[in-house]
């Protein structure tokens, strides 16, 4: 295995209900949060968590704005779950503060809903947990199945989302529903323009973090700051312009598979139209998997946009031996070669990173990275300035 926390067991629902008091820090630059498979199904909250369950945040009696709406599941705020909440919050402007807890459900927040900020009140991500456990198989009660977007444990489409020390995530595990081929099971899709995410955790297996926007034409752009990212298929895909800035990413070893690969770290599937896909940014990827057990990338050509021109850019990145240096990209599909997409890298590090076959491996020129920047990807947004 090529890192040290492999030799501890890995269990999604144990980690999930796994408070700050037991969990490890989450920590970008040695790893991410690990707690025990025989974690207790609750862990008492910190005392000052339940003294002042809103932090620095305020409270229902001292809200800091008018549109601020508090959550706790023991019942000390505005409302006991985020759904309740978010439907609450009807029109533009809202902030959600949240109370330390294990928040299982399903959250939407439409179109109508802009400008909202969610907050995780102790600013630590592992406080704060939404989690649901659909996959793109899981029937429905009124029949059929949910579809890999209807797996989302949270849908986002409204513009101008902010959310901050939150942990998104989608406990599905294949071993408990070996009749299931669908395995999709999204932690959280992100459809709106100026989506932004700093300190947050995004859990799951495949196709944990849906990059996307609300249509083909609509080049929605999302900015992910000091992120925490973890998966196995696909686990971070779609055809939004997203930058994403000192994440860690972490794929997950995997009993199931006798082979390599084990899956694919990202699976852009940018508009043909679209001059910017995903870019990946002073990053580090690692692995619990055997070295060179997974992928860096595939292109993902979608049947409902089969002109998809998928783009991914990896920059200034440091590439754990998890990553497959001798062929780091692979196909979807063989339709669709991932040398005729728009993949790139540019003075990455690391043993992932190894250029032993240049062909395998495209790079930009210096002057080509002067465009690979946060700033040439996000325009006039620039959500680093504003907190994030």
């Amino acid at each position: 295995m090529s890192s040290h926390h492999s030799q501890l067991p890995l269990s999604r629902r144990g980690f999930l209900l796994a408070t700050a008091a037991t969990g490890a820090a989450l920590g970008l630059a040695s790893g991410p949060a690990r707690a025990s498979s025989e974690a207790p199904a609750s862990v008492p909250a910190r005392p000052e968590a339940r003294r002042r369950p809103f932090g620095r945040f305020g409270s229902p009696a001292a809200r800091l704005t008018a549109q601020t709406l508090y959550v706790d599941p023991q019942g000390r705020g505005d409302h006991t779950t985020v759904k309740d909440a978010a439907t609450a919050a009807v029109g533009s402007g809202w902030t959600l503060v949240l109370a330390p807890g294990v928040y299982r459900e399903t959250v939407a927040l439409d179109v109508t809903r802009t400008e909202a900020t969610w907050i995780g009140a102790s600013e630590d991500p592992r406080d704060v947990v939404i989690v649901y456990d659909n996959a793109a198989g899981t029937a429905k009660p009124g029949g059929g199945t949910y579809g890999t977007t209807g797996s989302a444990t949270t849908t986002v489409q409204a513009d101008g989302f902010t959310a901050r020390w939150i942990t998104f995530a989608n406990d599905w595990l294949r071993a408990d529903h070996p009749e299931i081929t669908g395995t999709q099971a999204v932690a959280i899709k992100v459809q709106g323009d100026r989506s932004a995410f700093a300190h947050c955790r995004f859990l799951g297996h495949q196709d944990t973090l849906y990059s996307d926007s609300m249509s083909l034409g609509t080049f929605a752009r999302q900015y992910y700051s000091q992120c925490y990212v973890e998966g196995d298929v696909d686990f971070v895909f779609g055809r939004a312009t997203a930058v994403y800035d000192r994440c860690h990413f972490r794929t997950l070893n995997r009993t199931d598979l006798a082979a390599a690969p084990y899956g694919f770290v990202f699976a852009p599937s940018t508009a043909v139209a679209n001059p910017r896909g995903h870019l990946v940014t002073r990053c580090k990827v690692s692995s619990e998997a055997p070295d060179a057990y997974y992928k860096l990338a595939r292109p993902w050509v979608p049947g409902s946009d089969p002109t998809a021109r998928p783009m991914l850019t990896v920059r200034d990145t440091h590439l754990g031996p998890g990553i497959d240096a001798v062929a780091p990209y692979t196909n979807m599909s063989d339709t669709f070669p991932w040398q005729s997409q728009r993949f790139a890298e540019y003075r990455n590090s690391g043993p992932g990173a190894v250029i032993t076959v240049p062909e395998n491996r495209p790079q930009l020129t210096a002057v080509q990275a002067e465009s690979a920047t946060r700033e040439a990807y996000l325009g006039d947004w620039a959500p680093w300035k504003e907190g994030c």
